[in-house]
Parts: structure tokens; C-alpha cells; sequence
């Protein structure tokens, strides 16, 4: 099989199918490694955050445990994107928050406001505002319902590392237009979506932009069949923070 080529994004599935509760069935995660090393995304019936790093995989669960993921090939994701990231820029910053974030990217990449962009983050948070997501009770309940019982947890003065992706404003509904990111700490013990964050200090911040995307459909799926995917911007921005 082909090597991905560096910084392209692969994603299965959209966010509008999660919103449906479309996530039954899937593809293997070892299958969604075959296009890169780092990435995100969650497993069947929306059961914890999933996190990649250097081609490893962790399911960071609702009741505060991780759970590395060592036969990918036994494991199935409903919605996952992952790279092989070779970031083109690496700069140390401190920074407060998503929008401090925000404009750090703006000026590391001027012209790529309607591009996506990679992100690692390694260092110590001052802060970390994280969520996962409980699961599903029943086939085809909603990513908003999910939510309502999702868990929220608040790290402080925690070493670690956070990964995702800046997607541009077109691809809602596809994606998560802004920043998605998950975090892990260093010692593999705590994670979870990333709500905010505030560093301490300098942190080591790697980014990449991307100008191929490439994105593959569930098939043979009656959920996503059926699914009217209608675009819930509101909902899709009240769930990923």
C-alpha cells in the first residue's frame, strides 16, 4: 500500500452523521492508520475521544480512564481525520486560549484562512478544560443527547501534549469549522476534547497546512442511509466547545 503523503488530511465519515447518531458501524482503526500517524476522532457509539500520536491510540473515556488501544484492528471508528504530520513550522509561544491560538496561526500562515491546518502542542497547561463523551444508550441517539451526559474535567498545572486540526468555515457540518483539538497528558493518565487551555509559559507549538483533504463516506450503512444530515451548526458548536 502507498505511504500517505505528508500533511494531507484523511477523514472518515462528517460530523453531521455524529449529530445524527450515526455510529454503529465504521471502519477499523488500524485501517484509518494507513493514512497517517496523528489524529482524532472517536469509537463506536461515540465511547470517549480518541487521540493519535506518533501512530499511537488512546480512547479516553467518560469516567476519566485511558485506554491505549494496542489491536486497532479489532477496534472500529464511526467518525475519525489523522495526518502524517511533518509540521513546516515550530515556534515556542505562550498562549491563553483558542483565540490567542487563533492569531498565532493567522500570523505563522497568513494566506491560509480558507485552508486546514495541523496542530501539536507539547508542554505544560496551566489549564486544560476538557470533555468526553459517555457513549450512546440506544442506536441512533444524537451527538447532542450524547452530550447532555458527556463529562467535563479541568487539569491544572498538567505536561502533555494537545492535537488537531483548524478547519476552515466551509467545511461546518463536514467538520468542525475552527479548532478541533484533543489533549493527553504526558503520562498517559488524563485527556479529553479540548473546551480551553491556557500554557505555562512557552509550550513548543508544530503546525502544518493542508491543501489536500481527502474524505471517505460510510457504505453499506443503513444509519447513514437514513440520516438526513442536515446541517445543526448551533448544535455541532454547543457540543465541540
Amino acid at each position: 500500500m502507498a505511504q500517505p503523503s505528508p500533511n494531507e488530511i484523511y477523514q472518515f465519515s462528517i460530523i453531521s452523521a455524529l449529530m445524527d447518531g450515526v455510529a454503529s458501524h465504521g471502519i477499523p482503526i488500524s485501517s484509518l492508520l494507513t493514512h497517517g500517524d496523528h489524529g482524532l476522532g472517536t469509537f463506536r457509539s461515540m465511547d470517549g475521544e480518541m487521540i493519535i500520536l506518533d501512530s499511537a491510540v488512546y480512547q479516553m473515556k467518560a469516567d476519566g480512564s485511558i485506554v491505549p488501544i494496542n489491536t486497532p484492528d479489532k477496534v472500529i471508528t464511526p467518525f475519525g481525520v489523522i495526518t502524517k504530520f511533518e509540521p513546516t513550522q515550530k515556534v515556542k509561544a505562550s498562549i491563553s486560549g483558542k483565540l490567542d491560538l487563533a492569531v498565532l496561526l493567522k500570523g505563522l500562515f497568513p494566506s491560509a484562512r480558507n485552508h486546514f491546518v495541523s496542530i501539536r502542542i507539547d508542554g505544560t497547561f496551566r489549564k486544560i478544560h476538557a470533555r468526553t463523551a459517555g457513549g450512546q444508550e440506544y442506536p441512533r441517539e444524537g451527538m447532542v443527547s450524547v452530550a447532555s451526559r458527556q463529562s467535563t474535567y479541568t487539569f491544572e498545572a498538567v505536561k502533555g501534549t494537545i492535537f488537531g486540526f483548524r478547519c476552515p468555515e466551509y467545511v461546518m457540518g463536514i467538520n468542525v469549522a475552527g479548532e478541533h483539538m484533543h489533549f493527553i497528558s504526558e503520562d498517559r493518565l488524563r485527556g479529553g476534547h479540548v473546551l480551553g487551555f491556557e500554557t505555562e509559559g512557552e509550550v513548543e507549538v508544530g503546525v502544518a497546512m493542508a491543501s489536500r483533504f481527502h474524505m471517505e463516506l460510510p457504505t453499506e450503512d443503513e444509519e447513514f442511509n437514513d440520516a438526513e444530515l442536515g446541517l445543526d451548526s448551533k448544535g455541532i458548536s454547543a457540543v465541540e466547545g
